[in-house]
């Protein structure tokens, strides 16, 4: 995302409850040394820029950046600039904390990441011994935020699996409902356990439970076929929206056309090169943002990212660019300055998170418990056109 215009920075500074803010490096997050000495915040980031999972890193990394250069052009935190790194893990948990070790040798004070789960997780280890604040924009695992330095952005997987299926019963969406998820991937069958267990209480009777794995995620159409023959009318898929358009394909393919309904792994569809937009029609997801909402700022957002980056902000981005602005109202609540120690940075922090309420992006009036939870309503799109529309609760 790209810097703010002068006047779209006050409409969106306007549009946040609390000013919120933070990280940013002129030099876009190479490596390089630390120029801190007390007269700066230093914040790192990590997460996947590069393999598979790059999508995510890289919307990540300049929601960020784009924040931070908000934020010191409009006079930094309590009139202190911020420097921000960012380095790739390529979503692997070695690599994590590796780049970990590396933002505290730059000279890093707090972390925005890791990206995804399972390196979050690892990284968490490191930053609770250093006693380093950490809040994660994407990382959905509960373990990945398991110590008290540790917040994050999103739901967790199983607040996602809840919500998922109390909106499908809510809003009568269906009665006998399937789930293809992967067994391998933390995010998925978190969110899928916890999806089961929700579902019992509120009516929904889940007829088929197919999973995949890592090693057999190309060919789903035994898993469809069941769901088919169990006569759902609806399959939920908490899964990533790489496996879900090989599954949409399928679907169609064997003329099964139920109802689709996923979380936010699905964000990143209708972008995905050679996929037919046209067999996503009507699919249903949980996302804290969407690009095409009509409100002031998130159409600023918009505008300043495809100026900075080019193409359109992701969810991922979105959630990156809301981290900066609560770290730095939470800063401006303790009154933080550059020159305390991390562990007395991240003390502080704790305990500011738990008093600030925020309106950003991807959330109004979003608040934080201190298991580092965040506590906001869930906003559900379907795929019309090829675009994705905000849909209502009945």
């Amino acid at each position: 995302m790209k810097m703010l215009k002068k006047a779209a920075s006050i409409a969106l500074a306007s549009a946040l409850v609390f000013s919120l803010a933070a990280c940013g490096s002129k030099d876009g997050g190479d490596s390089g040394s630390s120029s801190s000495g007390g007269d700066v915040f230093m914040i790192g980031g990590i997460g996947p820029t590069t393999g598979d999972n790059a999508i995510y890193g890289n919307a990540v990394k300049n929601g960020v950046q784009l924040a931070v250069d908000e934020i010191n052009a409009d006079g930094g935190i309590n009139g202190y600039q911020i420097e921000y790194q960012f380095e790739d893990d390529q979503s692997d948990s070695e690599k994590a904390v590796n780049a970990y070790n590396t933002l505290k040798d730059w000279g890093m004070q707090m972390l925005i990441g890791t990206v995804t789960s399972t390196p979050c997780t690892a990284v968490v280890e490191e930053s609770h011994a250093d006693n380093m604040f950490q809040l994660t924009p994407s990382a959905t695992a509960v373990e990945s935020i398991q110590y008290d330095n540790a917040f994050r952005m999103c739901f967790s997987d199983p607040n996602q699996g809840k919500a998922s299926a109390d909106y499908i019963s809510e809003n009568g969406l269906a009665t006998k409902v399937a789930v293809i998820y992967n067994s391998s991937d933390t995010y998925s069958s978190g969110i899928y356990q916890r999806f089961v267990e929700e579902a019992k209480t509120t009516g929904l009777e889940v007829v088929s439970a197919e999973a995949f794995t890592a090693d057999s995620k190309t060919d789903f159409s035994v898993q469809l076929q069941k769901a088919k023959d169990a006569g759902a009318e609806l399959v939920f898929l908490p899964i990533y929206y790489q496996e879900a358009s090989l599954i949409l394909a399928q679907a169609d393919k064997m003329g099964f056309a139920p109802e689709w309904f996923g979380c936010d792994g699905m964000d990143g569809l209708l972008a995905l090169e050679g996929f037919d937009t046209a067999l996503a029609e009507g699919l249903m997801f949980l996302t804290p943002f969407t690009a095409d909402a009509e409100d002031e700022a998130t159409q600023t957002f918009v505008a300043d990212f495809n100026e900075q980056f080019g193409g359109t902000p992701n969810q991922f981005a979105a959630d990156a660019y809301d981290c900066v602005y609560v770290i730095k109202a939470a800063i401006e609540k303790a009154d933080i300055t550059p020159d305390m120690s991390i562990s007395d940075m991240s003390d502080a922090l704790k305990s500011a998170m738990t008093e600030i309420q925020i309106d950003g992006l991807t959330g109004k009036q979003i608040t934080w418990g201190e298991d580092g939870e965040p506590t906001k309503q869930p906003t559900v799109v379907v795929v019309e056109e090829g675009k994705y529309k905000v849909l209502q609760a009945q």
